[in-house]
């Protein structure tokens, strides 16, 4: 039946949204006890917010047509990682590493990939956690892998990636790329701002 579809009709399908929906749901779940978890061990709250969204046809052609790849179900599936997505954001960078640590340890949770872009930052200064996972759905009798991804930002990463994303379509643009670079300068003041901000949590901490 899906080899018979085209991309578009295959992303508004009542199987995959109601998969995708379910996936970010159980995801979620996760991540509220994992909160629940860490906040009775360290007596606060650590995820602070969390998003979700499955992305739309336009923004995964615009994707595709960026990448190169050829518009069908099968590449999507294959190539396309953040088809379905969450975000928690926290106030402290070791925090999103005891939450991806957490989620390894999970026995119905696939880590499939990870990605630090914290320790090695993109160029354009974009600094976050990435994990592709999996996740179980069972529906009408059968169990699926739904692959997804999750995203681990503090507020202040968060932030500065909202202003890049405002970009990033007008970088072509000669104001824009030096917005672009001055952005750049933003990005490594923020990672200063993280680093002060959790060491001044260790020193109250200690008090």
């Amino acid at each position: 039946m899906k080899e018979k579809m085209s991309l578009q009709e295959y992303l508004q399908n009542e199987d995959f949204i109601v998969k995708s929906e379910c996936a970010i749901s159980l995801l979620n779940t996760k991540l509220k006890i994992i909160d629940a978890d860490l906040g009775m061990r360290y007596h606060r709250k650590v995820i602070h917010s969390k998003t979700n969204r499955i992305k739309s046809y336009d923004s995964i052609k615009a994707k595709l047509k960026r990448k190169e790849l050829s518009e069908d179900i099968a590449t999507v599936q294959e190539k396309i990682n953040d088809l379905v997505g969450v975000r928690a954001v926290c106030t402290y960078t070791d925090d999103l590493y005891e939450i991806v640590k957490m989620l390894y340890a999970q026995e119905d949770v696939k880590v499939i990939k990870e990605k630090d872009y914290i320790k090695n930052p993109k160029k354009s200064g974009y600094r976050s956690l990435h994990l592709i996972l999996e996740i179980p759905i069972s529906l009408q009798g059968e169990t699926q892998w739904v692959k997804m991804e999750l995203q681990l930002r503090t507020a202040a990463m968060d932030y500065w990636a909202g202003l890049d994303y405002q970009l990033q379509y007008k970088k072509e643009n000669k104001e824009a790329r030096r917005i672009g670079e001055e952005l750049k300068e933003y990005a490594n003041a923020i990672e200063e701002i993280d680093r002060k901000v959790l060491e001044l949590r260790k020193r109250i901490e200690a008090i």
